[in-house]
């Protein structure tokens, strides 16, 4: 699987990562047994990349993640995880969390972009994983705590970063105007981009892609299918789109984009993993992975050829916009 490197950093990751966050019990229960095939089946098809955090299934995630990886030479992997939620002891548990994951609630999160903080989560993450060291650590939604976020938490992680404790760094959001300011005010070397330079939404282009293009930093593209819409081959009404119920001027949308699909040979989900990589910046797509087939489902989306043809298509059509780069702009 080809890898590319993370801006100016030593930090390369393949092309398709794990995105960890549904072994943490995301919306429903995944027995450990799956979690651990699922690690085992992405090392076999060749993804060295895996992302975690905290806040997924309060620290479960990480726990797995660690608990697969530990054993394999620590040199032939990237991991990732995050910082902005600390993980304390709950006084008033109710018996379930209520963040989206099926975990008891004997923990609850607490918003902290402080140095300690961060130095604190680092050190959490670390023991919960049994790992020795992150590659790449994330500020972790900080949509409401700029200041703190940007004058504190940056640059406590580019200390690490300048001392060779950390490979890379940045911030993950749901949004792309913040983290074009994370590019141009910080020295964050990466973003994780959720759900903003997909099929169904092009409002990176905006912002946080010229920045990463303009100072050489990168990007990795997460929430591709944008919570569901682009996840099947033929779109249907009640599929969610941005965690959400799609309307139904975007399932339109989408099913005449998998039509276009059909026509050049290829289906929508290939598509919409395929697509982020029209842009020069994206270096990565991170999916979620629960099963082992799941693992398999995504590596045959990552491998499908898609011809060029598709985008010019698309592009003429109106259905997706006219300044994303085309081949010769995006050097894949």
């Amino acid at each position: 699987m080809g890898r590319r490197k993370i801006g100016s950093t030593p930090v390369e990751l393949t092309e398709l990562g794990f995105g960890a966050s549904v072994i943490g019990n995301l919306y429903k229960a995944t027995p450990a047994q799956d979690a651990q095939a699922a690690i085992e089946a992405a090392w076999d098809a060749g993804i060295r990349y895996f992302d975690t955090a905290p806040h997924y299934g309060l620290g479960l995630s990480e726990r797995r993640l660690g608990a697969a990886l530990r054993d394999r030479s620590r040199d032939t992997y990237v991991v990732s995880s995050k910082v902005g939620r600390l993980l304390v002891p709950n006084e008033h548990p109710r018996g379930t969390d209520d963040e989206g994951f099926v975990v008891r609630d004997d923990l609850r999160r607490q918003w902290d972009f402080s140095r300690d903080g961060v130095l604190r989560s680092i050190e959490d993450t670390l023991e919960r994983t049994g790992l020795e060291r992150l590659d790449v650590v994330y500020l972790h939604d900080p949509d409401d705590h700029w200041r703190q976020a940007a004058e504190e938490a940056m640059p406590a992680l580019a200390e690490l970063r300048d001392q060779g404790v950390i490979g890379a760094i940045g911030a993950g959001m749901n949004q792309s105007a913040m983290l074009a300011r994370f590019l141009r005010e910080t020295a964050a070397d990466v973003v994780m981009l959720a759900g903003r330079y997909t099929l169904l939404d092009q409002s990176a282009l905006d912002d946080v892609l010229p920045a990463a293009r303009e100072l050489g930093k990168s990007v990795v593209a997460v929430g591709v299918f944008n919570s569901g819409l682009l996840s099947r081959d033929r779109p249907a009404e009640g599929m969610q789109y941005d965690y959400q119920e799609a309307p139904s001027a975007l399932v339109t949308r989408a099913r005449a984009i998998a039509e276009v699909c059909a026509r050049h040979g290829t289906t929508l989900p290939a598509a919409a993993v395929a697509f982020p990589y029209s842009h020069p910046s994206v270096i990565n797509v991170t999916l979620g992975m629960r099963t082992a087939q799941q693992v398999a489902r995504n590596v045959e989306l990552h491998r499908q050829h898609i011809p060029e043809g598709l985008w010019d298509d698309l592009r003429d059509r109106g259905l997706i916009r006219s300044d994303v780069p085309r081949a010769n702009e995006s050097g894949r």
